[in-house]
Parts: structure tokens; C-alpha cells; sequence
């Protein structure tokens, strides 16, 4: 059995992430509507050979995969929760599910009553919660707590507090990352906003939603430095902890180069999806970190 849920839980992550990507691919290439105003089918008909555009392609494809998905995630969920004994089974059973149809019905009413970059953002916020969820559920049926000896890890009260705090700032990160697409405003601004000497004051909704992205990435930047610097110092001894940090950096690292290159190349549609791939990668190493916190009984400050 174990086999098979091994295989089940890796089934059910691809799947998340095709799901992520294959939404990001429907916002960048303008295939939202590619189906028109009818859901779960395309023009309220299966897709036609005679009549297909890469936009309709894309979107029912987008589509497809999520169904696909759900599949694997419920299985999942029911699986775990009847067979790994811990805590937190069944709260991330429960939440991989229940986000996944949040976003899915989002995704219905945006295709058949308009769309708002705002609530769209919020979309793909609410997918990467799904993915995160599925992500820790598969950790948990790989046992990899036992792998990295994560069940003798004693996290502080100070670092608890920061991972949690952390985590949330990356989420609101995401969400401004999103409305940057949903919001058109990927080119708004050169990769260095500067004209002629000067710095470029906005003058557009979607300059101020780039130099809002912009500002909050890089005090993520700096606040995720300044954890891996303090988990140096502090907690390199558990391998659970350098590992990931050491993977957040370099995630960190490959999403600021990937949006730099996305903006240089004129929103290159493979940087953008890296872009995307790379920060549901760093939430999905947070959440985990947020885990490993709420195990650990560590009470005191440092």
C-alpha cells in the first residue's frame, strides 16, 4: 500500500504544479476566454478538431488538468488520512481539497461573469495553497521527517515567530506578483526605472502595481537573507533546517534572475513560467518550515 500511495502522492504533486503553471500559461498567452462564457466544457461542447485556436487549446487544457488533478489530490487526501497517523494529516487533507474547489469555482465564475484582475490575483494565491498542501502531504508519505531527523528539530520562540510572519509577507509577495499579470502591468516599467538620470514616476495604475511588486520583493529579499544568516548561526546543525534555506535562497535567487529576464525579454513566455514555478516552489518550502515550527515545543526567545 505504501507503494502505491508513494506513487499516488507524486502523481498528485506534478499534477498541482501543471495546474499552477497551466494557469499562469491561460493569463500570459490571453486564453482566458478561449472557451468563451461556458464552464467546464468549451462553448458548452467538447472541443472541436475544426475549430480549435491556441487559445481555446490552452484553456481547456488548463482545464483538463485540473480535473485530472482533482482526481489524484482527493485520492490522496482520503488515502492519507486513512493510513499516516499524524497530526497534521488530516488538516492538509482537508485544505488541499477545500482550496482546490475554492479555485476551481473562482475559475468558473471569472469564465462565465468577467474577470477582476484583483480577485483573479487572489486565484492563483488560493492554487498555491492547494499546491503547498498536497506538497506536505506527499513529505508526509515519503517520510521525510525521518530522512532529515526532523522530529528532533527544537525551533525558538523568536524564529517560530519569523517563519510564520515570513510565509504570510511571501503570500501578500504572490499576490502582488500575480496582479502584475492580471493588471497587464509586466512591462510597465523598464528593469531599471530610470530615465534619463531620473528615477520614473508612475503615472498609471500599472506602473504603481510594478513598483509595488518591485519594493515588496525586495524586502523579501532581504528578510529571507536575514533568516538564512540567523538559521547560520543558530540552527545549521539540524540538516532540515540548512537544507532549506539553503533551497530558499537559491529558489529566491533563480525567481529575482527570472523576472529580471522575463521584463528584459519582453515577458518571454518560458521566464514567466519559471517565474511562477520558482515561487511556488519557495512557498511550498516555507509552509513546510511552517510545520516543522508548530511541532517543535521550543518556548524560549533565541
Amino acid at each position: 500500500m505504501k507503494k502505491y500511495m508513494k506513487l499516488l502522492a507524486v502523481l498528485a504533486v506534478i499534477s498541482m504544479a501543471f495546474v499552477v503553471l497551466g494557469g499562469a500559461l491561460v493569463t500570459k498567452t490571453g486564453s482566458a476566454d478561449g472557451c468563451g462564457r461556458s464552464w467546464p466544457l468549451c462553448e458548452g461542447e467538447l472541443v472541436q478538431l475544426s475549430d480549435v485556436t491556441p487559445e481555446k487549446l490552452i484553456e481547456f487544457s488548463h482545464r483538463a488538468t485540473t480535473m485530472i488533478g482533482s482526481i489524484f489530490v482527493i485520492a490522496l487526501a482520503i488515502m492519507s488520512s486513512i493510513y499516516i497517523k499524524k497530526r497534521e494529516t488530516k488538516p492538509l487533507a482537508i485544505i488541499s481539497v477545500l482550496f482546490l474547489i475554492i479555485q476551481a469555482l473562482m475559475g468558473a465564475a471569472a469564465v462565465m461573469w468577467g474577470q477582476n484582475p484583483y480577485i483573479m490575483a487572489l486565484h492563483f494565491g488560493i492554487s498555491m495553497i492547494s499546491f503547498a498542501s498536497v506538497l506536505l502531504l506527499a513529505l508526509l508519505v515519503f517520510e521525510f521527517d525521518n530522512k532529515f531527523d526532523a522530529r528532533e528539530l527544537v525551533i525558538k520562540k523568536k524564529m517560530k515567530v519569523n517563519i510564520y510572519w515570513l510565509s504570510a509577507y511571501t503570500y501578500f509577495v504572490i499576490y502582488s506578483g500575480a496582479l502584475v499579470r492580471h493588471e497587464g502591468a509586466g512591462l510597465a516599467l523598464p528593469v531599471v526605472p530610470f530615465n534619463d538620470g531620473s528615477l520614473i514616476t508612475p503615472q498609471s495604475i500599472q506602473q504603481i502595481v510594478q513598483y509595488g511588486h518591485r519594493t515588496l520583493a525586495l524586502i523579501l529579499f532581504i528578510w529571507i537573507c536575514s533568516t538564512a544568516y540567523f538559521a547560520y548561526k543558530h540552527y545549521w546543525n539540524y540538516r532540515v533546517i540548512k537544507y532549506s534555506m539553503i533551497s530558499l535562497v537559491v529558489l529566491l535567487l533563480l525567481q529575482i534572475t527570472s523576472g529580471i529576464l522575463s521584463v528584459f525579454s519582453g515577458l518571454s513566455l518560458a521566464f514567466a513560467l519559471m517565474h511562477s514555478i520558482f515561487i511556488t516552489l519557495i512557498f511550498g518550502v516555507l509552509s513546510y518550515l511552517m510545520i516543522l515550527s508548530s511541532r517543535s515545543k521550543g518556548d524560549t526567545n533565541y
